[in-house]
């Protein structure tokens, strides 16, 4: 035989699982190639090379059901599976075609071919120079020639994993490189990603037939940018230069809305096309990511959950034990009478406690109650409450009103108008600003967070308690973010400051999900005029983790340790910003610092920050949730990592280094409390 074609195929895929047998009518995209190729009229066979992976029986099916002729060989060791392959067929030149490039034109292959022959070379390819679309990658090898690559292969693993990797890299080599007329590499018609696939199937509706169809005939539809649209941001190769943490990344974001549940969460409020995204296991303060990295997590600890450090062994052993004997059943658990009493011995001025999940609910019910026990609706906010309607409602009235409590320019679509004039924001520390909104806005619950970015001044908590008792106003503290950090309970107790209801959660749990609103009997009792129940929040897990992490916490004092630590990064932060001559806002509590960059390159800063901490192999931008785990040795390598990346950016703000030649990825997004 002259010339064998073999389709490397492989059904897994991080970024796009089974994505060569997604289907085009009756056809998969594997039996579609097959047939484009089995046109070649110098190819005398084409086969499907697969392995002995048992995800590979689905490819092994379609192999037999559409009856293509295969062959099965090593998953790991590529170039064997092909040398193999050809030593059966005994071909004298072996043309290797990915599966995921479905569309290959069989003219520009066998005008390869001739080429390769006539030539007498060793590798003919149209990817050495890249100008056709990615997605129609030849590359023809003589027999000969493969054989050595793969004894040199024998001795070298990296050699294995890829086919070609030693033609390359061999100067002695005869090479010829195949090109096109014109520059088409940036268009796609490869299949990596679901949107690759819907840009596959428009070029098939739009072709007479889907197995004759050329270079030709792409070439004339390319010239439609819109086309392209779907796939146009995917950069060639670019899935062999990502981690699988951002392949999984993509494949999030076309199939959940915003990519992920959380959208402190979205890596690209710290590094896109970089971050690791996500975990294979954690703890104390380190998270491992899919590939096996170590990082310090100098940066969210689970957005603020984990105040005794990822996978506290005391809190775990609690919940594994009590998960073997069940967790959601027909019946309700005692621990929530026990979690109900402890947080209300911490609070004695409060009687009565309901449980929820997660923040945004638990911000939901306690409004839900405090407007049943109010004949005043109207809520007076100040901070960050939650995604809930009630929420947003402020922003329908202004479109910047939760500009400095969220992020600005937040998106509302959604929330019904008939909401609009209920919710009123006002300034933290601005009482004269709160005075005049209580008195224009029939104001019945003020609903606030204690401290954010800046502790209280001119008595300002002691002045809202007073009004409100005055004006008969519900108040309640969203201690979602703040409790448990600095006191046992809320911070409130820091302050002297008694509200008629507040909300904990994040570290209550420890990681696991439970959220808990305290109130005034005469206010909580209102709830039993008001349906507000969810299957979930009588699951036993949480109820469990909070008691235990309570516990932990009586004896260890975390926020002890924690405000020290906090207190310390502080300094060392205005001491490296002043050494370099960058300005920079420190703001936030100890527990919790953060600080911004006076400078319109704050966000381009802030990014740089995240890219080499990174090769640190630890997790940084400009706010750190402390925990217990966090100590003296772990800050001296940040901050040993940390200055240099400010003598840097010193540089920068001097105009001595450009910041956009420095980045090595794109800007990240604005999130929350970003200029």
């Amino acid at each position: 035989m002259k010339t064998l074609t073999i389709i490397q195929a492989r059904y897994n895929s991080k970024r796009f699982p089974g994505k060569i047998l997604k289907k085009y009518k009756k056809e998969t995209m594997l039996s579609l190639l097959y047939k484009r190729l089995s046109r070649s009229r110098y190819s005398e066979k084409t086969i499907v090379a697969l392995t002995h992976s048992r995800d590979d029986l689905h490819i092994l099916k379609e192999c037999k059901k559409k009856k293509i002729p295969f062959f099965i060989g090593s998953e790991e060791d590529v170039i064997d599976r092909f040398y193999n392959a050809g030593e059966k067929f005994k071909a004298k030149n072996i043309v290797r075609i990915t599966a995921d490039c479905p569309v290959v034109d069989s003219n520009i292959l066998d005008e390869m071919l001739k080429i390769h022959i006539n030539g007498d070379y060793d590798l003919t390819s149209n990817v050495i120079k890249l100008t056709f679309p990615d997605g129609l990658d030849i590359e023809i090898m003589k027999s000969s020639a493969l054989k050595k690559a793969w004894l040199a292969s024998r001795k070298n693993k990296k050699l294995q994993e890829h086919v070609t990797t030693y033609f390359y890299q061999n100067r002695n080599i005869k090479k010829y490189s195949f090109t096109y007329k014109k520059n088409l590499s940036k268009l796609r018609f490869t299949l990596d990603y679901p949107e690759d696939l819907v840009v596959i199937k428009n070029l098939l509706n739009k072709v007479k037939s889907i197995y004759k169809f050329g270079i030709r005939d792409i070439d004339l539809i390319s010239q439609k940018h819109s086309f392209f649209k779907k796939n146009i941001h995917y950069k060639r190769n670019m899935g062999s230069k990502i981690s699988d943490g951002q392949k999984l990344w993509s494949r999030a974001k076309s199939v959940i809305p915003g990519g992920t549940q959380l959208f402190s969460k979205n890596p690209d409020l710290f590094l896109p096309d970089k971050w690791p995204v996500y975990f294979s296991k954690a703890k104390g303060c380190f998270i491992w990511d899919l590939e096996g990295n170590k990082f310090t997590d100098m940066c969210f600890m689970g957005v603020g959950t984990n105040v005794l450090g990822y996978a506290n062994i005391n809190v775990d052993k609690k919940v594994i034990a009590e998960l073997k004997k069940g967790n959601l059943t027909t019946l309700n658990t005692k621990y929530e009478i026990d979690l109900a009493e402890k947080l209300i011995s911490l609070h004695p001025w409060l009687d009565m406690a309901r449980f929820t999940r997660s923040g945004g609910e638990a911000n939901a019910v306690a409004v839900r109650i405090a407007r049943a026990a109010s004949n005043k609706p109207n809520i007076a906010i100040c901070g960050y409450h939650g995604w809930h309607d009630w929420y947003l409602a402020s922003n329908l009235g202004n479109k910047t009103n939760l500009d400095n409590h969220l992020m600005k320019n937040l998106p509302i679509d959604g929330v019904s108008n008939n909401l609009k004039n209920t919710v009123f924001p006002f300034k933290y520390n601005d009482f004269e600003s709160f005075k005049k909104i209580v008195s224009k806005n029939k104001i019945g619950i003020v609903k606030m967070e204690v401290t954010r970015n800046e502790p209280p001044k001119n008595n300002f908590l002691k002045k809202i308690r007073a009004l409100c008792d005055k004006k008969n106003i519900i108040l309640i503290f969203d201690e979602c973010t703040t409790g448990f950090r600095e006191t046992l309970g809320g911070v409130h107790k820091k302050f002297k400051v008694k509200p008629d209801m507040v909300i904990f959660g994040k570290a209550l749990g420890n990681g696991y999900p439970i959220n808990a609103i305290l109130g005034k009997k005469i206010i909580m009792q209102c709830a039993e005029n008001s349906f507000i129940s969810s299957t979930f929040w009588s699951e036993k897990n949480g109820f469990v983790a909070a008691l235990e992490t309570i516990c932990q916490m009586e004896k260890s004092k975390p926020w002890e340790h924690i405000s020290k630590i906090g207190l310390s990064i502080k300094k060392e932060w205005k001491k490296i910003s002043k050494k370099n001559q960058i300005k920079v806002d420190i703001m936030g509590t100890n527990a919790i610092p953060t600080f911004v960059f006076r400078s319109k390159d704050h966000l381009k800063f802030k990014t740089y920050i995240s890219q080499e901490m990174l090769k640190f192999n630890i997790l940084a931008s400009n706010t750190i949730y402390i925990s217990l785990s966090h100590n003296k040795k772990i800050l001296k390598k940040y901050f040993k990592c940390l200055n240099k990346i400010f003598t840097i950016l010193g540089k920068c703000e001097k105009k001595k280094l450009d910041i956009d030649e420095l980045l090595e990825h794109k800007v990240c997004i604005s999130g929350m409390r970003n200029k």
